[in-house]
């Protein structure tokens, strides 16, 4: 059944999920590359907003959309749509946390092998002419403890994953984890501060909340054993970074690894600047297999709605 009205594409997707949107019957411009003062102009015109992060959904933008139905965003998290304003207006506001998931969880995984093994610099050392093979003493990922701060569908393909790597798992949520995942893992379920004090990895997985704002702060780090490694994929916000140069210049931390930053892009160049930290620009969701299906379910997940389906 085809359905009508207008959608405003304001951040670049892969096109699977434009070109299903207009063979649903939907009027789809594409503009990547749109303004704030723009998008508050034309908003009005539209029945549906689609965003991946570029874009703020603020409240402004959502006063404006007096014809919208449904704002979506392209990937995980609604940390730049305000979904109170949307709320208000009795906006439907979607995301697509389900397609990154295994794309976030193998970048953790690698970012930990990184870490383990110095990857970075054993490349940058090598293709300068450096042989620097006895400095590289290296720890491997089997056998040791994998503390996983979040476990939604990313937190649990990594414990998946690290399985497959022989680790042990141990879980933190202030919600239930799921049961039959803890018996199929072996995931040791305890609370936050347990966890840090025990892992030899912690991984983090939450959103960015008034609850989750430098949720690693300097007392939480200061748990963490000496040879422990963070590593952080999910917001930049809940790591204070400060606390997190301290530890890692002072040796209180062996090592960290972000993909996200408090600032992105980052502006923290002593922090940039340690050797015992490992930087990716927020590619978690980076990969081609993901944004084709973000780009999908968001577009499924928009004709459903409109059909009245969901």
């Amino acid at each position: 059944m085809q359905v009508s009205g207008k959608v405003l594409v304001c951040d670049s997707i892969d096109k699977s999920g434009l070109e299903s949107m207009k063979r649903g019957g939907l009027a789809v411009d594409y503009k990547p590359e749109i303004k704030p003062q723009e998008l508050i102009s034309s908003v009005k015109d539209y029945d549906v907003i689609i965003v991946r992060r570029r874009t703020k959904i603020t409240k402004d933008v959502i006063d404006a959309a007096t014809n919208a139905k449904i704002i979506a965003r392209v990937g995980v998290g609604l940390d730049n749509v305000d979904t109170k304003a949307a709320e208000a207006k009795k906006i439907r506001v979607i995301n697509a946390p389900e397609a990154a998931s295994i794309a976030v969880a193998e970048l953790a995984i690698g970012l930990m092998i990184s870490l383990a093994r110095s990857i970075p610099r054993a490349d940058s050392e090598t293709k300068k002419g450096s042989w620097i093979k006895k400095d590289l003493m290296g720890t491997q990922l089997s056998g040791k403890y994998l503390g996983i701060v979040g476990v939604g569908n990313i937190g649990r393909n990594i414990g998946r994953m690290a399985k497959a790597l022989r680790m042990n798992l141990i879980g933190y949520d202030p919600y239930p984890i799921n049961r039959e995942y803890v018996s199929e893992t072996g995931m040791v379920v305890t609370d936050l501060n347990t966890l840090l004090e025990s892992s030899d990895f912690v991984t983090c997985h939450v959103p960015a909340t008034a609850e989750t704002i430098h949720m690693f702060n300097a007392e939480r780090l200061a748990r963490m054993k000496p040879t422990a490694y963070l590593v952080n994929t999910s917001r930049g916000e809940i790591i204070d970074e400060r606390a997190l140069y301290e530890v890692l210049k002072t040796g209180k931390l062996a090592g960290a690894a972000l993909d996200v930053f408090e600032i992105e892009p980052p502006t923290n160049k002593d922090l940039l600047s340690l050797p015992n930290l490992v930087c990716t620009p927020h590619v978690g969701a980076q990969t081609r297999e993901a944004q084709e299906l973000a780009s999908t379910v968001i577009a499924e997940k928009v004709i459903q709605i409109l059909r009245g389906v969901i």
